[in-house]
């Protein structure tokens, strides 16, 4: 069985760098981390690789820094790697994000199951990974809880639907967004960091993709913000006023005074 397994860098603060004028989050020189949703998808597929057998690749779209999560999925157990990396590719929405990747996929060639965490910390939107799999072609179920099953041709999942567990099979291949309530993800094996620390990542630019199609260029092409149907309109920090107040009289005169204070304030 072959397993993808799409990740991604998002920053480590919530204190982040905004290019008001392209309407984008600037990424470049700031601390960043594996997404958090992404270990839920990485764990998922290491177990039904120790339980089945299979070969674990994850892929990833971002500038070079992005290297850094897919070695941590090595030091975590996954067999290969790829980034995404080119400037033509910066600053895509969603549907461009999600069209990137199921390029990168499609360049992979053969596969069994993608797997992708549910949402990231930096979007919320948890739309790329159904629009990864409508790029593709495969059948795929969201919200996934649990799996019950996995055979060579199908696999049988439970989906949390808010009120009610469902239990789903779906042929293979197909995609899969797990939820963080499906396993507890592993911490990094210093001994799988020793002996993958020399291993290689492919990197794949916008040409590499390109050729996808033979030496003609891609058809209804989505990369980066220039070819994203949708734009931001404006971004900016949240403005941040701290204001205080100390109130000094006894205790019954001080009570009446912040209860008035919390009305005014329509906090009661």
């Amino acid at each position: 069985m072959r397993i993808i397994v799409c990740i991604k860098q998002v920053p480590d603060t919530t204190e982040v760098a905004i290019d008001e004028k392209k309407g984008v989050l600037k990424r470049e020189g700031v601390d960043s981390r594996l997404n958090p949703y992404d270990l839920y998808a990485l764990e998922t597929a290491l177990r039904i690789k120790a339980e089945k057998g299979a070969e674990v690749i994850v892929i990833s779209m971002g500038p070079m820094q992005a290297e850094a999560v897919i070695k941590e999925a090595y030091y975590m157990g996954a067999d290969s790697g790829i980034l995404l990396s080119d400037r033509k590719f910066a600053g895509a929405d969603t549907l461009a994000t999600a069209y990137t990747l199921a390029q990168g996929i499609k360049k992979i060639g053969s596969f069994d199951l993608v797997i992708t965490g549910q949402q990231t910390t930096d979007g919320d939107t948890a739309q790329v990974g159904p629009a990864v799999a409508e790029f593709l072609g495969l059948p795929h179920i969201c919200y996934v809880t649990g799996i019950k099953d996995v055979s060579p041709n199908s696999l049988t999942v439970v989906t949390d639907m808010l009120d009610t567990l469902e239990t789903q099979s779906l042929q293979l291949p197909a995609l899969l967004t797990v939820a963080r309530d499906i396993y507890q993800p592993r911490l990094i094996s210093y001994r799988l960091k020793l002996s993958s620390k020399d291993r290689e990542i492919t990197v794949l630019n916008y040409n590499d993709l390109s050729q996808n199609q033979g030496s003609a260029a891609l058809e209804d092409e989505y990369f980066g913000l220039s070819s994203s149907p949708t734009q931001v309109e404006r971004i900016f920090p949240p403005s941040s006023v701290i204001s205080r107040e100390i109130l000094e009289e006894n205790p019954h005169i001080l009570v009446k005074k912040t209860i008035l204070k919390l009305k005014e304030l329509k906090i009661i």
